[in-house]
């Protein structure tokens, strides 16, 4: 959490780290980005959270890519103080095999520089269409040296046509010096037709003495349509008597209108209401819409917003509790600037502004951005390795 996070304005600010981070020049994998920056500076209108300020490079010299993010944030003193630093870097080994490294840095007491942790991570595929991913989570110990306490191994494979099933595994540390296997996830997804996609995805957790129990399944399938894509998910968990009953569903629809405009909106019903029992049956709880807009002259303007009923008085239904308004403006010399808004609910229902991000970019994938209007396109959605 960011120094100087008072109330709920920091919880705000995590659900719609999504929102934000694009702005932000997140790095892009590929070659025509040879190398851009970024800065931006965030503050609270209402003076309750501490201003920060976030610097971003990214390079990419013989297939090697370097991206560094700095955070700084307001001192006693009233001036700004490095709070975090991030480096990540990407190598491609060879034709098949990508390594990527996150390192995470703070300032020890002294001021100095210090390693908290690094995330690696190998990409490899294989001509068949399978892929394999581990990922190595490590902290340093007392004496500053690398042990690792998580790690985990993601299988992917091409089963038959249309058909993949992936499968990882999560291990951490036991601490007897070693790993042990803690979760489990098996994926399965099947392209029916050319419009519908099915998965499955099941969890299971360790008991820690070589058995599985099934802790989570998630059932879902995508259609595409003539107006833009849907997907529907059920999520079961075991019920007081230990069997898989249905506690959640999504409902996701994405089109794009005539203007060009992309509209996107998630309906999450749950039998775990606020203010209510849990014996009503699956309610909705909770609506995110956004809607991406570009003007003629390339404007881009993102507008997301949360609907959730009042845990007081949940029957009054939803209303909008969060609001996110990102603007990205072409400027001079092959730069952006960009504009972040991020705006809450009060106890009266009125929404006030908790955090403004301004900045400026050279990020080709931001600036360059397309301002003709195009005919829909449906993107299928695919289930990502973790």
């Amino acid at each position: 959490m960011l120094p100087g996070c008072r109330f709920s304005a920091c919880t705000v600010l995590i659900l719609f780290a999504g929102a934000v981070v694009p702005l932000l020049g997140q790095s892009q994998d590929t070659s025509s980005n040879k190398s851009w920056g970024t800065s931006s500076e965030r503050s609270d209108p209402n003076g309750n959270a501490n201003p920060t300020r976030t610097r971003t490079t990214h390079s990419e010299v013989n297939g090697r890519i370097i991206d560094k993010t700095i955070v700084e944030a307001m001192g006693p003193d009233n001036r700004y103080v490095t709070y975090s630093e991030t480096e990540r870097e990407s190598v491609r080994v060879n034709d098949t095999t990508v390594r990527n490294i996150e390192r995470s840095y703070k300032k020890n007491p002294d001021g100095h520089r210090m390693l908290t942790q690094q995330v690696e991570k190998k990409s490899r595929s294989f001509p068949d269409g399978g892929k394999k991913i581990t990922r190595a989570t490590s902290n340093p110990d007392g004496d500053g040296r690398l042990q690792v306490i998580q790690r985990a191994v993601v299988d992917s494979k091409q089963v038959s046509l249309g058909v993949r099933e992936t499968t990882t595994t999560l291990s951490a540390a036991d601490g007897n010096g070693g790993l042990s296997p803690t979760m489990q996830i098996e994926e399965r997804e099947t392209q029916v037709d050319s419009k519908t996609v099915e998965s499955n995805k099941s969890t299971s957790m360790s008991d820690g003495a070589g058995h599985w129990t099934l802790s989570e399944v998630r059932e879902g399938v995508t259609r595409q349509g003539a107006g833009g894509d849907t997907k529907e998910e059920r999520v079961l968990r075991p019920n007081a008597e230990g069997k898989m009953a249905l506690v959640e569903r999504t409902v996701t629809n994405q089109s794009k209108d005539t203007a060009g405009d992309q509209h996107a909106t998630i309906e999450s019903y749950s039998t775990n209401v606020p203010g209510q029992a849990g014996d009503e049956g699956l309610q909705l709880v909770k609506r995110e819409s956004t809607v991406r807009s570009r003007s003629s002259n390339g404007e881009q303007r993102t507008t997301r917003q949360v609907e959730q009923p009042t845990p007081a008085d949940p029957g009054t239904g939803l209303h909008v509790t969060q609001e996110a308004i990102d603007i990205v403006r072409p400027g001079t010399n092959g730069t952006a600037t960009q504009t972040s808004t991020i705006r809450t609910s009060d106890s009266n229902g009125q929404l006030n502004t908790v955090w403004v991000d301004m900045g400026k970019t050279d990020n080709p994938a931001v600036v360059n951005v397309e301002t003709s209007t195009s005919k829909p396109t449906n993107a299928k959605s695919r289930a990502a390795p973790h």
